[in-house]
Protein backbone atom coordinates (compact mmCIF):
# COMPACT_ATOMS: atom_id res chain seq x y z
CA UNK A 1 0.00 0.00 0.00
CA UNK A 2 1.41 3.49 -1.19
CA UNK A 3 2.68 5.37 1.69
CA UNK A 4 -0.05 7.84 3.36
CA UNK A 5 -3.46 6.13 2.33
CA UNK A 6 -5.15 4.04 4.35
CA UNK A 7 -4.85 -0.01 4.33
CA UNK A 8 -9.02 -0.30 5.16
CA UNK A 9 -10.34 1.73 2.66
CA UNK A 10 -13.69 0.36 1.50
CA UNK A 11 -13.70 1.00 -2.28
CA UNK A 12 -17.23 1.61 -4.20
CA UNK A 13 -17.33 0.63 -8.08
CA UNK A 14 -18.98 3.40 -9.92
CA UNK A 15 -20.77 0.79 -12.29
CA UNK A 16 -24.20 -0.10 -13.55
CA UNK A 17 -24.99 -2.96 -11.78
CA UNK A 18 -25.50 -5.56 -14.50
CA UNK A 19 -21.83 -4.64 -15.72
CA UNK A 20 -19.41 -7.63 -14.52
CA UNK A 21 -16.79 -6.79 -16.31
CA UNK A 22 -13.27 -5.46 -16.13
CA UNK A 23 -13.63 -1.94 -16.91
CA UNK A 24 -12.43 -0.02 -16.27
CA UNK A 25 -14.50 1.21 -14.09
CA UNK A 26 -13.96 4.10 -11.42
CA UNK A 27 -13.65 3.28 -7.97
CA UNK A 28 -14.10 6.11 -4.76
CA UNK A 29 -13.39 5.39 -0.78
CA UNK A 30 -14.09 8.14 1.79
CA UNK A 31 -11.79 8.17 4.58
CA UNK A 32 -12.09 8.82 8.30
CA UNK A 33 -11.06 12.23 8.33
CA UNK A 34 -12.62 14.23 4.62
CA UNK A 35 -10.48 12.92 2.76
CA UNK A 36 -12.17 11.39 -0.70
CA UNK A 37 -9.92 9.22 -2.55
CA UNK A 38 -10.60 7.67 -6.55
CA UNK A 39 -8.70 5.57 -8.60
CA UNK A 40 -9.65 3.57 -11.88
CA UNK A 41 -9.75 -0.16 -11.89
CA UNK A 42 -7.00 -0.20 -14.45
CA UNK A 43 -4.42 1.32 -12.48
CA UNK A 44 -5.05 1.15 -8.89
CA UNK A 45 -2.17 2.18 -7.23
CA UNK A 46 -2.65 5.82 -9.43
CA UNK A 47 -4.87 7.46 -6.55
CA UNK A 48 -6.08 10.95 -6.34
CA UNK A 49 -7.52 12.91 -3.59
CA UNK A 50 -9.76 15.44 -3.02
CA UNK A 51 -12.14 16.86 0.11
CA UNK A 52 -15.83 15.61 0.78
CA UNK A 53 -16.80 19.68 0.54
CA UNK A 54 -15.08 19.42 -3.28
CA UNK A 55 -16.41 16.25 -3.90
CA UNK A 56 -19.80 17.05 -3.19
CA UNK A 57 -19.68 20.12 -5.29
CA UNK A 58 -18.53 18.21 -8.03
CA UNK A 59 -21.60 15.68 -7.79
CA UNK A 60 -24.26 18.56 -7.83
CA UNK A 61 -22.65 20.01 -11.00
CA UNK A 62 -22.72 16.55 -12.48
CA UNK A 63 -26.45 16.44 -11.54
CA UNK A 64 -26.71 19.93 -12.78
CA UNK A 65 -25.37 19.27 -16.10
CA UNK A 66 -22.65 21.45 -15.72
CA UNK A 67 -19.85 19.04 -17.33
CA UNK A 68 -22.41 17.83 -20.20
CA UNK A 69 -20.30 20.04 -22.98
CA UNK A 70 -17.49 17.51 -22.39
CA UNK A 71 -19.57 14.42 -23.46
CA UNK A 72 -21.34 16.03 -26.19
CA UNK A 73 -21.58 13.81 -29.53
CA UNK A 74 -20.20 10.62 -27.51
Amino acid sequence: MPEGRPADLDWVRAAPEEEDGPGPWIELAFGADDTVYLRTTDAPDNVVTTTRKKWDAFVLGVRAGEFDHFVEGV
